[in-house]
């Protein structure tokens, strides 16, 4: 039983990630309809950056990470303005093509920049372990959730009450109708843009005190997909409880089956479960149904 919640309380804090960037798809697809795959390098780019802000110039974690998100914010907002702007009003699959593309140059900028070893943040959490009972928790994993915690709480009432919060719901509702009320649809895009890949930057900054930074991280980005489906790529609870749900099982197979298998099933079991939910809810769990009549 201990060995069961010990990989269940692991499961949230990695499932809480996974939902932050999973977040970063839910808002570009309800503003453009869109799936950006080049998520997982926008997390990559973020990470490396707080990364050779600590190592290289001293700079401490907390003025690090704001400079990170600053950077990421502005790196979405550019990379929109420049690169996918253009695909406005052009079939969805050209943009979803353009941003495979863009994940392609992202990965081999990163490459030229910082190599392929890993790296490792120095020591910024206590590695004093906590414990619940017979539960065992690093510090790094509560530091994590509760990073993760806040950064939703703050986008669920930035949504629900600032004015761009809303005219961002408004615009994913219906693009026509914000436009006649005079909501600028192409910042609204760029907006999400930026915010993708500041939760994106979030996300690979905490993997990386967890699990070490290399290029190997922007897998996460293609990992989260079936969080994003799994909770319906237009529902940001969705996207919440999905993470869970996935980081649990994701959990529970590498601490119960990879050891019958020799390993590698945990890798797999995300993409199993987004076959399967595919199949019998492709609209996720919380997804709007779209009927189309003609």
């Amino acid at each position: 039983m201990t060995f069961l919640l010990q990989m269940i309380v692991t499961g949230i804090v990695v499932g809480s990630v996974y939902a932050l960037v999973a977040l970063g798809f839910v808002l570009i697809y309800k503003s453009s309809d869109a799936i950006n795959f080049a998520q997982g390098e926008f997390l990559l780019i973020g990470t490396y950056v707080c990364l050779t802000l600590i190592t290289a110039y001293n700079i401490p974690f907390v003025a690090a990470l704001l400079i990170a998100l600053m950077f990421s914010a502005v790196l979405g907002f550019v990379i929109e303005r420049i690169v996918l702007r253009p695909f406005i009003g052009e079939p969805v699959i050209s943009m979803i093509m353009a941003t495979i593309g863009l994940s392609s140059v992202l990965a081999g900028i990163v490459h030229i920049i910082w190599g392929h070893e890993t790296r490792v943040f120095p020591k910024i959490f206590s590695e004093k372990p906590v414990n619940l009972g017979e539960i065992v928790i690093a510090p790094v994993y509560l530091w994590s959730l509760l990073i993760v915690v806040v950064m939703l709480v703050i986008f669920t009432l930035f949504f629900k009450y600032s004015k761009l919060g809303i005219a961002m719901r408004a615009t994913a509702d219906d693009q026509q109708a914000a436009m006649s009320m005079g909501i600028s649809v192409k910042m609204i895009f760029a907006v999400a843009w930026a915010i993708a890949a500041i939760v994106s930057a979030v996300g690979g900054i905490l993997l990386g005190n967890i699990n070490g930074v290399n290029a190997s991280l922007s897998a996460i980005g293609l990992k989260v997909l079936p969080v994003a489906i799994l909770g319906g790529l237009d529902s940001i609870p969705g996207a919440i409880i999905g993470g869970l749900i996935i980081g649990i099982l994701e959990s529970l197979t590498g601490g119960y089956l990879d050891p019958l298998v020799g390993g590698g099933l945990k890798e797999v079991m995300p993409f199993v479960i987004l076959v399967f939910i595919l199949m019998f809810k492709p609209y996720g769990l919380f997804g709007k149904k779209e009927i189309e009549r003609v």
